[in-house]
């Protein structure tokens, strides 16, 4: 095969921000392919997927960072490495990195090590800077400063960053460029690669899509109930597949008598419209005894009082003349006010649950739970005791200051544990951002910790930290065979830039060790990820009555800083690797042109 055919081209970059992509989004690595004969398209649907981490400081205050000048380059083992000038928020120099670069390593460009500082120098700023293996197996690092003057530095381990020589003056470099640069983008450097190497990053960075449904060419069947069994299976791009029911169109077969029929049917699809709800925020779907119940953050009255809606299917839920009860209002010998935020349903110890957040008449809405009563009616208030407010090992509240709020809950291999967001110092200049913890609750008493509070997620990356947002809430799990993961919502929560992002742990990891938590770079959902839903976060998972894993989340129809949250759902699919992907909806699920089957049904004496 001849070897020129088969080579790619990778291209890294950042973004000119603009109304629709703050610098928070636009200064991070954005990644492009071609091969010899095509056009760079954008990977990550020109979203960026590695992001710099920001600083936090003896305050406890976080400094946005973001990055400027990526290049990409092969490793001395076959792997790639990344560097990136470090820059601040406002997308100028930053003094915290004043003579240092980032560096990233990967083996496959799909997951990436922890970013590391390299320092080159402790005076000039470096503008930018390429690194390429020298002739030893170790690596020159060549950079320019601001003053247009260039160095090189060498370094033989790129792990070991402190091993790295000092700056010598050099000669100026040239720099590999797209001919024809995306529009609206500052390119990095361009890198040759191997097909087979190339094609994995764009797989991996490609939306997962439909590529067909197949069915059995025929069925033999007593009944037509024998018949709505019989499923369809989607494939998608990545090698995946889902098992999906189909809607046969069984008119004129009559049953009881042997034959046999050519049957047609529809794939049927969980892309119920959206907006589902309009001013409903935070969803929950509970399936409860052959009925659907849903719960959402109302913002339709001002955030006050928990709503509770029934029905037989998910789309009566939502459809006009739902039956909906208001099961905790405002109280004021309680002290609930205002700020209902986020109810959870939770099946705790067998029992059912409300996890949600609640404030009086001083803002600062704190973490709540009550319970339903034994034979208790969902849709009655009467039936739920009395909230109490979750309280740590000593009895003392979750937090002594600040806010605590969108508690959830999930048990994995026999540890049940509670995730929240705190915050402290909101809208001053000593706000911490939002922050998610963890902490281990006895199924018997969930409402007091049994172990001390640790810190799992900051919002460090520009993804989450928006226009000044600062923040890491809303935390749903949900657990595989073999990993815990937790769903969470950074960005700004009323706005377009909300997104959702996985932190994951493989199952059997002690889950109150930080450490042993991944997070993943960039959002798993996010307003680029589906058409007409902006600002999608804030999500919970259910399975329907097929098995079916649903994602709930809230999102908005407009482009627009503040606007109505809504809610919306579609299927969770699993790709090849069983890596749950919340992007797979609409016709990437199923494409209209494969949704038609047709079967062969024999009915049998």
């Amino acid at each position: 095969m001849n070897e020129v055919a088969e080579l790619m081209k990778l291209t890294v970059y950042t973004r000119i921000p603009n109304q629709d992509y703050t610098g928070s989004l636009a200064n991070s690595v954005h990644m492009a392919c071609a091969d010899d004969t095509s056009e760079f398209q954008p990977l990550n649907r020109n979203y960026g997927l590695l992001f710099a981490v920001a600083t936090v400081d003896e305050k406890n205050v976080i400094h946005e960072k973001g990055l400027k000048n990526p290049y990409l380059f092969r490793t001395q083992d076959g792997a790639f490495g990344m560097i990136a000038v470090r820059i601040d928020a406002s997308g100028e120099d930053d003094g915290e990195s004043r003579g240092q670069i980032l560096l990233w390593t990967s083996p496959d460009l799909v997951t990436f090590d922890a970013q590391r500082l390299v320092r080159l120098d402790n005076e000039r700023y470096v503008k930018e800077a390429v690194c390429a293996l020298d002739s030893t197996g170790g690596y020159e690092i060549r950079w320019q400063d601001n003053d247009g003057s260039y160095y090189v530095n060498r370094l033989a381990d790129l792990l070991k960053p402190e091993g790295i020589s000092p700056p010598e003056p050099a000669e100026a470099y040239t720099v590999e460029r797209p001919a024809q640069p995306l529009p609206g983008t500052r390119p990095g450097n361009v890198l040759t690669v191997y097909g087979p190497a190339g094609r994995k990053v764009q797989a991996a960075w490609t939306p997962v899509h439909n590529t067909g449904i197949r069915v059995e060419e025929q069925v033999s069947v007593h009944s037509a109930g024998e018949l709505t069994k019989v499923r369809a299976t989607a494939l998608y791009s990545d090698g995946s597949t889902a098992d999906k029911r189909v809607a046969w169109d069984t008119a004129g077969i009559d049953f009881t008598l042997p034959g046999t029929h050519t049957i047609h049917g529809k794939v049927v699809t969980y892309d119920l419209p959206f907006p589902l709800a309009s001013g409903y925020a935070d969803p929950v779907i509970l399936p409860w005894n052959g009925r659907y119940y849903f719960l959402a953050t109302n913002d339709n009255v001002n955030n006050i009082g928990i709503y509770v809606r029934v029905a037989d299917t998910l789309q009566d839920l939502f459809a006009p003349g739902f039956q909906e009860a208001v099961i905790l209002d405002l109280n004021e010998e309680l002290n609930f006010i205002q700020t209902f935020w986020a109810p959870e349903f939770h099946v705790i110890g067998g029992e059912l649950y409300i996890l949600f957040a609640v404030g009086g008449k001083v803002w600062g809405p704190q973490c709540h739970l009550m319970k339903l009563n034994p034979g208790g009616d969902i849709m009655k208030a009467g039936d739920w005791s009395t909230p109490v407010r979750v309280k740590r090992m000593d009895g003392t509240p979750l937090a002594a200051d600040g806010i605590t709020l969108d508690m959830t809950y999930f048990k994995a291999d026999g540890t049940s544990c509670v995730v929240w967001s705190y915050r402290k110092g909101i809208g001053t200049p000593l706000d911490t951002g939002s922050m998610l913890y963890i902490a281990t609750v006895d199924e018997a008493n969930p409402a007091v910790l049994t172990s001390e509070p640790v810190l799992l997620s900051r919002p460090l990356l520009g993804w989450e930290n928006v226009q000044g947002t600062i923040n890491n809430e809303g935390p749903y799990p949900l657990l595989t065979e073999d990993t815990v993961y937790i769903a969470y919502s950074g960005g700004a929560a009323t706005g377009y830039t909300y997104a959702v992002g996985w932190l994951s742990i493989p199952r059997g990891g002690d889950v109150l060790d930080a450490g042993a938590w991944s997070k993943a770079g960039t959002p798993a959902l996010s307003y680029y990820s589906l058409d007409g839903v902006y600002g999608p976060g804030h999500n919970s998972f259910f399975q329907d009555t097929d098995g079916t894993t649903l994602v709930l989340y809230h999102g908005e129809e407009q482009l627009v800083k503040h606007g109505t949250r809504c809610s919306a759902i579609h299927r969770v699919h699993y790709n090849s690797n069983g890596v749950p992907l919340l992007d797979v909806a609409g016709e990437r699920d199923v494409h209209p042109d494969y949704a038609d089957c047709t079967i062969q049904v024999t009915v049998l004496d």
